[in-house]
Formats: C-alpha cells, sequence, structure tokens
C-alpha cells in the first residue's frame, strides 16, 4: 500500500504560506518551515506597525501645529486649550494641513480662537 503524502490540501497550505513570504531572503522563503515562522512574525511586526502608524503621526501633527503657532506667539497647549474653549472642532490633521498649505488660514484660526 503506497504512504499517504497528503496531496491537495497540504500543498494549497504550503502554497498559501509561500505566497506570503514571497521575496523573503534565503530559506525564509523557500523552506516550508522557515516561511511559517517568519510569515507569522511579519504579520505581528505589521499589526504592531498598524497601531504605531496612528502614534506617529499624530506626534507629526502635534509638532507641525507647535511650529505654525509659535510663529504667531503662542504655545501648542495654549492653542488646543483655546480652541476647545471657543468651540473650535478642527482635530489635529486638518490644522497640521493648514498650518503647513495654508499659514494665513492657520493665522486665521488661531486669532478666532483667541
Amino acid at each position: 500500500m503506497p504512504r499517504a503524502k497528503r496531496g491537495f490540501k497540504a500543498r494549497r497550505r504550503r502554497n498559501r504560506v509561500f505566497k506570503h513570504a514571497q521575496g523573503f531572503y534565503g530559506a525564509r522563503g523557500r523552506i516550508f518551515g522557515d516561511a511559517v515562522e517568519q510569515v507569522r512574525n511579519g504579520w505581528q511586526d505589521a499589526f504592531r506597525a498598524r497601531r504605531a502608524k496612528k502614534r506617529d503621526f499624530r506626534r507629526l501633527w502635534i509638532a507641525r501645529i507647535n511650529a505654525g503657532a509659535r510663529q504667531l506667539g503662542v504655545s501648542y497647549s495654549r492653542l488646543v486649550a483655546s480652541l476647545k474653549k471657543a468651540n473650535i472642532g478642527l482635530d489635529r490633521k486638518i490644522l497640521a494641513d493648514l498650518a503647513m498649505r495654508d499659514p494665513g488660514g492657520f493665522k486665521a484660526v488661531v486669532n478666532a480662537a483667541r
């Protein structure tokens, strides 16, 4: 009786892993066990990076707003507090974009908050 080699199902499973491991260096892209390990590590890194990206962008926006605000003689924290008090509901992403691309509009927002 011939030995069972698992056949179609196992090949499909392996190919799915190898598809994710394409372009990996050396054995990590060619040997199934190594590829599985590397693909799982890659998924963990991707999960972590998706969360870190949100933090990184928030830090970037705050730095840009702070730079724009200090040119107008106000600190970031005072600006955000006065925006909240004046009921101006612009988020950090929009404020940072204004500070970078439209300094006149940013100045108008800062003056409205004062």
